[in-house]
């Protein structure tokens, strides 16, 4: 019940955020399809960068939520398990800052893949030659997550630019490491150590960090000498990052694994 509650309160937090953040222009970013909602997006300053702008005028939102009345609106919204899809704006906070290093030719890992909406345009900025990696715990959001990105996307697939794994995005995924840049899309309870060793030196590693309400969105830069640079960007509100059963159980799941 206190995690479904987080998650209610996430969602009111993130659509708080929407209305506060960058002088109140994410909350007149909504639209009425994928096209306007991007250029909504970019003349209110919240994408600055035009292979962003395309890059995500190519993935389809409401390929990714079963809410297709409000697909465009700039708010996260369920996508179940007690998940989130992010508010429009906080995708393209994350894509922003991590512009330098999703770059074509460089891999990067995207934690807590959910819908696979930010893989899929983290893919589309680093082909040719790229790759996107997602990782996610609950089987059945890899699963639909697959089928959201084909819709419109399974060219990322076919071009091997893009995977999509189980596993427990807490340990990242050692097999592809190291990786130019990582997204955490879920709130690490402390300094995510272990993903850090995953960056490659002058990576990026951009995630929530924080329990409860007092979450802050920080960005971690690693040093040739294996330490890294830490910056604290503004508070926010996500679900947290944690193991597949507890995932199970906020949703009020009964799943024995």
């Amino acid at each position: 019940m206190y995690r479904l509650s987080i998650l209610v309160f996430s969602i009111f937090y993130q659509s708080y955020r929407t209305r506060a953040f960058n002088g109140n222009m994410a909350w007149r970013s909504s639209g009425s399809s994928n096209n306007e909602l991007i250029e909504n997006l970019y003349r209110n300053g919240l994408i600055t960068t035009q292979r962003i702008k395309d890059a995500m005028l190519q993935v389809d939102r409401a390929d990714f939520t079963d809410r297709k009345p409000d697909a465009y609106d700039d708010r996260p919204q369920s996508i179940g398990y007690a998940v989130t899809i992010s508010a429009p704006h906080m995708h393209c906070f994350g894509l922003e800052i991590l512009k330098d290093q999703l770059k074509p030719g460089a891999k990067v890992l995207d934690v807590g893949s959910g819908s696979g909406y930010l893989t899929a345009c983290m893919a589309r900025l680093v082909r040719p030659g790229g790759k996107a990696i997602g990782v996610e715990h609950i089987q059945e959001l890899v699963d639909k997550s697959i089928i959201n990105i084909k819709k419109n996307n399974k060219d990322l697939f076919d071009e091997g630019v893009l995977e999509i794994h189980k596993g427990d995005g807490r340990q990242g995924y050692a097999a592809e490491a190291p990786y130019d840049a990582i997204h955490v899309g879920a709130a690490a309870s402390g300094t995510p150590h272990e993903l850090i060793r995953q960056l490659k030196v002058g990576g990026r590693l951009i995630s929530p960090v924080g329990n409860g309400f007092g979450q802050e969105m920080i960005t971690y830069d690693k040093k040739a000498d294996g330490t890294y640079h830490e910056q604290t960007h503004m508070g926010v509100m996500y679900v947290p990052l944690t193991d597949e059963q507890k995932q199970y159980a906020s949703a009020g799941i009964r799943k024995d694994l």
